[in-house]
């Protein structure tokens, strides 16, 4: 007998403000051609002021648990993963712990930037084969739109906030490729790439949240290298190929990059859920958003072999393989 932490529930919140591409022409010498070429993107979601971190994965942590017919008294674990979160402390996920009413059990933060939710992912799938917890709600929540620098046309216009979340819960297996639930975890981060990707700001540096800077060539080039790598890994780990995915469920940070693993994979787009038109780059949320979304359009049905893979500062990096 296997322990698989399977999916039960799943679901999202976007803020209610959309932010199309033209609302940055105005203020910037950019044009939705400019940004839908580059990146694909075509609108994005900010909070409302006030709206926080917590608020969001809340909202997405209730809309999962409705998905899975579950309570927060059900839950054992909260794992949430942001770049984003309301304070310096305490974590996000106790405040997201108290706002859907969960009175038991542990939550905490995990912060690996927009790889954040396969990070966490993998820890709450630790928790579980452990026996740790039976119930674990993960989610991905940020509201990048407070760290953006609105006078950098080449990061201000990649980014919106939302959350995304789902329930993993214990079950049997048979120990085969065959079972339902995460077959496979493969992780990596590696310190020097730091400056490719960071915010120039920080409790023990200058004292300030700071602000995105990224070199968006050298992210680009380690992205289609380093993601199409750990989703083989990953795959390799579960004894599977990319001939048995049903869906690629990426990051949404980019079309071109999106389509370049895919092609890397030997995948074609009509097995990939995209999002990142109408989202943007929502860092750890992108994920679970866009595995929300796949569900709610048809795309993904139970039994279906997913890969979703991730990039970020770090840079951080790696893959989860999951039957639905």
């Amino acid at each position: 007998m296997t322990i698989r932490a399977v999916v039960r529930g799943v679901g999202h919140y976007l803020p209610a403000r959309v932010v199309p591409n033209a609302e940055f022409e105005t203020r910037l010498d950019t044009t939705d051609e400019w940004i839908r070429t580059r990146t694909g993107i075509e609108r994005r979601h900010f909070a409302a002021e006030g709206e926080t971190t917590s608020d969001l994965g809340a909202k997405a942590a209730e809309a999962a648990l409705a998905d899975a017919g579950l309570a927060a008294a059900d839950l054992d674990a909260i794992v949430l993963a942001t770049s984003t979160a309301d304070l310096t402390f305490p974590a996000a996920a106790t405040m997201v712990q108290q706002k859907i009413g969960m009175t038991n059990g542990f939550a905490f933060d995990v912060q690996a930037v927009c790889a954040g939710f396969v990070f966490a992912l993998a820890n709450a799938n630790a928790l579980i084969q452990s026996g740790q917890a039976r119930r674990v709600l993960v989610i991905g929540a940020e509201t990048f739109s407070r760290i953006l620098d609105f006078e950098d046309r080449g990061t201000c216009v990649l980014f919106g906030d939302g959350a995304g979340a789902v329930v993993l819960e214990a079950a049997e297996g048979k120990g085969t490729a065959a079972d339902r639930g995460i077959l496979a975890t493969d992780l990596h981060s590696d310190g020097s790439y730091r400056d490719l990707l960071y915010v120039d700001g920080g409790v023990s540096t200058t004292g300030t949240a700071g602000q995105v800077r990224m070199q968006g060539n050298q992210v680009f080039r380690h992205a289609v290298e380093k993601l199409a790598e750990t989703a083989h890994a990953a795959l390799d780990k579960a004894g599977l190929s990319g001939a048995d995915v049903d869906w690629i469920v990426p990051h949404q940070a980019n079309l071109r990059i999106i389509a370049a693993t895919a092609q890397r994979m030997q995948v074609p787009m009509e097995r990939v859920v995209v999002t990142v038109q109408d989202h943007g780059n929502t860092s750890a949320a992108s994920i679970p958003l866009a595995l929300s979304v796949g569900k709610a359009r048809g795309q993904i049905k139970e039994g279906d072999l997913i890969v979703t893979e991730a990039i970020g500062g770090g840079l951080s990096w790696g893959a989860v393989v999951l039957r639905w």
